[in-house]
């Protein structure tokens, strides 16, 4: 079987595993924590970065620091996965749901100015794929309009977009270490602090609402309940299993942009003769190599594929069901206007096996199926 998605060790995952066991320091913000506190700031070049037990949890976190409240208006794609939404609404907000591009399957920014309306607090770019928004246009939005800017970015690990991380170019960027991900704790995720006014209160909300962190510094003499918060730390076992594959980031992205690379070879007579459509990478960006996608005709196409594929031992996926048709997108009072394009890409849109381990005779196999059921194959 070729499944979809398969965890990976890297380099000296188990060894550190070991040390942090042996430190008598399981619990959070250990010496594994800080290590990968400061590959991220050092890396992309950031003022605080704060590891969290999920992207979900940064995404959380940002909500919090966002001041998001009820009556606040939260626009996101519904194109997502239901952290993005659910980080929001339960801090009261409206979710105001925005169309994706057709080539990107990103938050389509030209129709962002007429979703603003004075009771914007927060704008969720979501870089699908590694593939960033068109940053600018929407910074330039949310000044105007005096909103937080939080990038969700758990599929851009290790991307760019102009040359700038993504992840790093809002107000906060929130990260993902799940491990479906470029770099893997199991669960895991970063929040990306980009503003130094949310610093100390980020901190202080990761900890319970506690200002436990200053008291380790010996900042203050005893810590206490200063704000509302939860439990957002990892603990150092995920840390240190992190750790370890922070330090092989340059490589793990190298072959998985390799692997992306095959796949677009392989497919790339029939994407340029229409038969196939996949994710539009523009120039200004430089992808990680999370995921490849292929676009079907249609919705009943892109189900026979995926069972013909698993006939065959090879596990292909679809991806998100919009949100605003799910059970929850229906019972809250979401508003938005056309998201044809949403529906229609998510209709159509099949994933194919990716990981690191993905060996190149399994990926040219996966190939030639797809090929096969399509009527092309050689």
């Amino acid at each position: 079987m070729i499944p979809f998605n398969k965890p990976f060790i890297i380099g000296k995952e188990l060894y550190y595993i070991a040390q942090a066991v042996q430190s008598e320091h399981l619990a959070g913000d250990g010496s594994f924590t800080k290590r990968c506190h400061a590959w991220l700031e050092s890396t992309f070049g950031v003022q605080k970065s704060l590891l969290t037990h999920s992207c979900t949890a940064a995404l959380e976190m940002s909500a919090i620091l966002a001041g998001v409240g009820c009556g606040d208006e939260v626009i996101l794609p519904s194109f997502t996965f239901v952290s993005t939404a659910n980080a929001f609404a339960l801090r009261g907000a409206s979710l105001v749901f925005i169309d994706i591009r057709e080539d990107t399957f990103n938050m389509d920014e030209n129709i962002l100015p007429s979703l603003m309306t004075p009771r914007t607090k927060v704008i969720v770019p979501v870089h699908y794929g590694g593939v960033g928004c068109e940053m600018d246009v929407i910074n330039s939005i949310a000044s105007q309009y005096g909103c937080v800017v939080v990038e969700d970015a758990a599929h851009a690990v290790n991307a760019r977009w102009h040359g700038k991380w993504l992840g790093t170019i809002g107000h906060l960027g929130c990260y993902s270490f799940h491990e479906t991900k470029n770099f893997i704790s199991g669960e895991g995720g970063a929040l990306l602090v980009n503003d130094s006014s949310y610093n100390k209160r980020a901190e202080i909300i990761r900890e319970k609402g506690t200002n436990r962190t200053e008291f380790l510094r010996g900042q203050v003499d005893k810590y206490s309940w200063v704000d509302i918060g939860s439990s957002y730390l990892p603990s150092e076992i995920v840390a240190a299993f992190l750790a370890a594959q922070l330090e092989e980031a340059d490589r793990i992205t190298a072959k998985r942009v390799a692997i992306y690379n095959r796949y677009a070879e392989g497919f790339a007579d029939l994407i340029s003769t229409g038969h196939l459509a996949t994710q539009f990478i523009p120039d200004h960006c430089q992808h990680n190599g999370h995921l490849f996608c292929l676009l079907l005709k249609n919705l009943d196409e892109r189900t026979r594929l995926i069972k013909f594929l698993r006939e065959r031992d090879v596990m292909a996926i679809f991806h998100y069901v919009p949100l605003h048709l799910s059970k929850m997108g229906r019972c809250f009072n979401c508003s938005s206007g056309d998201l044809s394009v949403t529906e229609s890409v998510a209709d159509r849109l099949v994933r194919l096996p990716f990981y690191y381990d993905l060996r190149l005779e399994e990926q040219n196999l996966v190939i030639s199926l797809v090929r096969s059921f399509l009527g092309f194959n050689d």
